[in-house]
């Protein structure tokens, strides 16, 4: 895969490395070699290094007084990168119900989609998936590997409130709500899963860029016990 970043000045202290705009895990990977390489590298400068689908957003402690100078070692940065990288990784398995007091809009993906609900669940659980970013929630994973079948348009209407745990589907993305918020995706399950907890200082967030996941569906049942003893999930 041929290499070709744009680099950019997005305020006095902060850069925007763009790549193409593939959604792929090969993408993904660069992108996380990039963003361990910058880490590294200028830990002294850098305050913080975001990741999206295809860029990078690198914030410094002070203003960037020589924009040019720090653009052309970026891109020297970035075309030494190893593209055969591949970050370490977790495999979390995540407990969803597909039970219809969760499943809010089940009718109107199926409508969407002309599956019936069980078939979209099985379609929803087979693939595993890679966290691409965290975004629009502290802790909010945008999901890549969803089942083209299941693509749907968001919602014309968003709701005022979706609660934590919530599990969505929005174009081709899916993903979970971890805490309550308004929201237009379609909303087809929850988990009892937390998965940002602000009293851990250290790794707030449950899923990080690169993680893999699946989704396992689970009864209302098991999801009524899971969410009163959250010490009993198994990741």
């Amino acid at each position: 895969m041929s290499i070709q970043p744009h680099v950019f000045q997005m305020n006095e202290r902060s850069i925007l490395i763009q790549l193409e705009s593939n959604i792929d895990p090969q993408t993904l990977n660069i992108l996380l070699s990039l963003k361990t390489q910058v880490q590294q590298k200028y830990s002294d400068l850098i305050l913080e290094v975001i990741n999206t689908y295809n860029s990078l957003l690198i914030t410094y402690k002070s203003t960037i007084n020589n924009f040019y100078d720090v653009k052309e070692q970026l891109l020297e940065d970035c075309h030494a990168i190893d593209e055969a990288f591949k970050p370490q990784t977790k495999l979390i398995k995540i407990p969803v119900c597909y039970d219809e007091e969760f499943a809010l809009d089940a009718e109107q993906l199926s409508d969407a989609t002309g599956l019936d609900f069980d078939e979209i669940i099985n379609r929803h659980t087979k693939p595993e998936y890679r966290v691409y970013f965290i975004g629009f929630l502290p802790g909010f994973p945008y999901l890549g590997g969803l089942d083209s079948s299941l693509y749907c348009r968001r919602k014309q209407h968003p709701r005022s409130r979706i609660e934590m745990g919530s599990v969505g589907i929005a174009g081709n993305q899916t993903g979970i709500y971890p805490s309550a918020s308004p929201g237009g995706w379609q909303i087809i399950g929850k988990t009892p899963l937390k998965l940002f907890d602000k009293e851990n200082s250290t790794s707030p967030s449950l899923l990080s860029p690169g993680d893999r996941l699946t989704f396992e569906s689970i009864s209302k049942d098991e999801f009524d016990y899971l969410n009163s003893n959250p010490k009993d999930l198994k990741m």
